[in-house]
């Protein structure tokens, strides 16, 4: 018989007490969500970019969001097997894998991360912001769940700008479409006033946010903008922007930034409080999910802190100045659902990644390229490139996936998160940018 030999315990992850507290209403969600079809409850599913929380509550609905699930399984290292079992049945290996893992996830039961069967939606609502993927995905979703399906056509930014016709277009859908079709769905009349409640809530809850991504401006920063950022966006993005619940935790998070600052503290990570800030980076693009602790290892074992990145815009450009406005509600949803940064044109994405470099002082540009995510990765490399002359600071590119283990390599990404550092070395040494 051969001896056994006791397994090591994996090290306990940190995590701050604002990170703690929202995994605590990440939970309480999935089971109300889970809980729907015990409780009565109407489900929505949706998708973050341009969501509209705050109408889907004045119908009493709850909030399903596939690609947060799809999260969820990457986290739970669940995704890869939902991906094979999607392309068993005949989707492509170059769609969308957060597509390929929600198909997977209803083919294997779906189950959510409680561990509890979720709900059917009860109807479909698709705030369109520049995606084209999630039309094709809501199509599968229709064709496996035969309910009602909302489509609102959000106009893009093409040339960075927002006219009156564009908000009217897309208030005329509310008033037509989709308050219609939640009210018949729903057996809730719509009431406005209830709607001005939940949008001057979502604006204290931005004011935080906002508070807290800029704090980022320090040094060192308190937090780290793309990986710790996951979890600050989480519930303002998800189900909870507009409720009280939202307002309290960007308050506590607020507090616990300030402290960090006032501390000259820099951000928790996985394995502790991080040390000296030695790069400050500006991301563009997704992380990778099915590795994320791992990735972000790579970051903060380098001393490197992302101090502000694309992908926490993807729910919301609030630090450009947008907030939910009760006084105007359809016309401030409207504005919300155009701004989203995946609604964005590509000079506006060079614009906001060039000034969030000079604004936060970073030391250059990373774009994390992710193979199956095409609202993001096409355009680029002439992103990096424009990027890097505006600012004359040394720009990469790495290369992973969303949810897809296949796609992430460990060492190709250490090697080239390693030279890129070299890089910024030598820029700051006066020998410019290595070829």
């Amino acid at each position: 018989m051969k001896p056994t030999t006791a397994k090591k315990p994996a090290a306990e992850v940190l995590k701050d007490d604002s990170m703690l507290k929202q995994k605590a209403m990440m939970a309480a969600h999935y089971e109300r969500l889970s809980s729907a079809p015990e409780t009565g409850a109407k489900v929505c599913s949706t998708f973050v970019p341009g969501n509209l929380n705050e109408l889907i509550m004045c119908f009493d609905l709850v909030n399903n969001l596939p690609e947060v699930n799809a999260i969820q399984s990457g986290l739970r290292k669940q995704s890869g097997g939902y991906i094979m079992e999607a392309e068993r049945a005949g989707h492509s290996e170059d769609v969308c894998t957060y597509v390929k893992s929600d198909i997977g996830m209803m083919m294997k039961g779906n189950i959510g991360p409680n561990g509890k069967e979720l709900p059917k939606p009860d109807v479909l609502l698709l705030s369109y912001t520049g995606c084209f993927t999630f039309l094709k995905w809501f199509e599968l979703l229709r064709e496996q769940y035969k309910c009602p399906t909302i489509f609102m056509q959000t106009p893009y930014m093409a040339d960075g700008k927002i006219t009156k016709n564009m908000i009217d277009y897309m208030v005329k859908q509310f008033k037509e479409d989709v308050i219609p079709t939640l009210e018949q769905v729903s057996g809730v009349k719509f009431d406005i006033d209830r709607l001005r409640q939940y949008l001057a809530e979502s604006a204290k809850a931005e004011d935080d946010l906002v508070h807290v991504l800029q704090s980022a401006k320090n040094k060192p920063s308190p937090i780290d903008a793309y990986f710790g950022g996951i979890y600050y966006i989480g519930p303002i993005f998800g189900a909870f922007r507009g409720t009280e619940d939202a307002t309290e935790y960007y308050k506590f998070l607020r507090e616990e930034v300030d402290q960090r600052v006032k501390l000259g503290l820099g951000p928790v990570t996985p394995d502790g409080p991080m040390a000296e800030e030695k790069y400050r980076l500006v991301v563009e693009g997704p992380p990778n999910y099915t590795s994320f602790r791992q990735f972000w290892k790579m970051f903060y074992e380098e001393g490197a802190t992302v101090v502000a990145s694309s992908y926490t815009k993807v729910g919301g450009t609030y630090d450009l100045g947008f907030r939910h406005d009760p006084s105007k509600p359809l016309e401030s949803l409207a504005e919300y659902c155009l701004n989203v940064y995946t609604n964005r044109s590509l000079p506006m994405r060079i614009e906001m990644l060039s000034n969030y470099i000079n604004e936060y002082e970073a030391d250059g540009l990373l774009i994390n390229s992710i193979k199956s995510c095409n609202s993001f990765s096409a355009g680029q490399l002439l992103i990096m490139r424009e990027v890097e002359k505006r600012t004359g600071k040394p720009a990469a590119f790495i290369e992973t996936d969303l949810v897809d283990p296949r796609y992430f390599s460990a060492a190709n990404v250490k090697n080239r998160l390693e030279s890129y550092f070299q890089m910024v070395e030598q820029k700051r040494s006066g020998k410019g940018i290595a070829a």
